[in-house]
């Protein structure tokens, strides 16, 4: 495996999206055990739920560099609204499955319509099994369309690098099912009431162990949520263009810890002795801000 020291590639779009593809397409993923899973919950007494989300990398180009491939990646993430369960939280966009709308709409990218899968991530993909090579295509659909919806990146701006294993979320009985993809442009962000803006965090950010932390969470009186005492989740402290704290911690942290390790054998830090930050989650976290 690649040292991270050693990787020159970071700042060059090309070798970097190739490294990408490479490796994301090589991983083993878990997509049709986990979706088993969820089809036996929907005869259980609480059904479990699967949700796409998309990991989005842009490539911000240096401008002053002769080199046109020369510049940063970044991951381009959603504040979650006020209006919405989890007000604040840094995720991926994405959403839950449409069981009827989007196995539909996945013969729009499996017949190449939107140009979504191309080159050697599609041949990776063709590699797999075939309930793998299905499951990938649906949530790339899901995803896709549910991220069109939340913040107005269209479907054909965006090209498929590769999966990501699932995460399973306990608190809210649901499977995330997470699919990198590259951001080919600029584009406008048109958020939906569940968005309240886009935080791009450089990927250079994570090697940095000074923005490390540790987030501990406490449950009030009102929150129903069933835990005693605090407790502690690594997290990474950033700030946004306005120069305020943003706390990346929970599913997308370890969702983009997955990438760093599959894609550049990168291993989170100590967090002994970090900073802490404290929080105590109210019952809008579970349900959003009722009015």
């Amino acid at each position: 495996m690649i040292n991270i020291i050693d990787i020159g590639c970071l700042t060059n779009k090309e070798q970097f999206l190739t490294l990408v593809v490479e490796r994301l397409g090589k991983y083993p993923i878990d997509f049709a055990e986990k979706m088993r899973f969820v089809q036996s919950s929907r005869n259980a007494d609480e059904s479990h739920f699967a949700a796409g989300v998309l990991l989005l990398l842009h490539f911000r180009s240096n401008d002053k560099s002769p080199i046109s491939n020369d510049g940063e990646f970044c991951f381009q993430l959603i504040k979650r609204s006020s209006r919405v369960t989890q007000p604040g939280d840094l995720s991926c966009p994405g959403g839950l499955l449409n069981n009827y709308l989007d196995p539909i709409l996945r013969f729009l990218i499996t017949g190449r319509l939107v140009p979504v899968l191309q080159g050697s991530a599609l041949t990776y993909i063709q590699m797999r099994d075939t309930d793998t090579t299905r499951l990938i295509n649906l949530f790339l659909t899901n995803a896709a369309r549910e991220a069109w919806e939340e913040t107005g990146i269209r479907p054909w701006n965006i090209l498929f690098q590769g999966p990501l294993p699932t995460y399973s979320l306990l608190l809210f009985k649901r499977t995330i099912f997470p699919l990198v993809c590259f951001v080919r442009k600029e584009w406008q962000f048109h958020p939906n009431p569940e968005v309240e803006s886009i935080v791009e965090i450089p990927l250079k950010t994570f090697f940095n162990e000074k923005n490390y932390g540790l987030y501990s969470v406490e449950t009030s009186d009102q929150s129903k949520i069933n835990r005693s005492g605090p407790r502690e989740f690594p997290c990474l402290i950033v700030r946004n263009k306005e120069g305020n704290e943003e706390i990346l911690w929970g599913a997308t942290f370890y969702i983009i810890m997955n990438f760093l390790k599959i894609v550049l054998n990168f291993e989170m830090p100590d967090l002994h002795a970090k900073r802490i930050i404290k929080r105590t989650l109210g019952p809008e976290y579970i349900t959003g801000y009722q009015k």
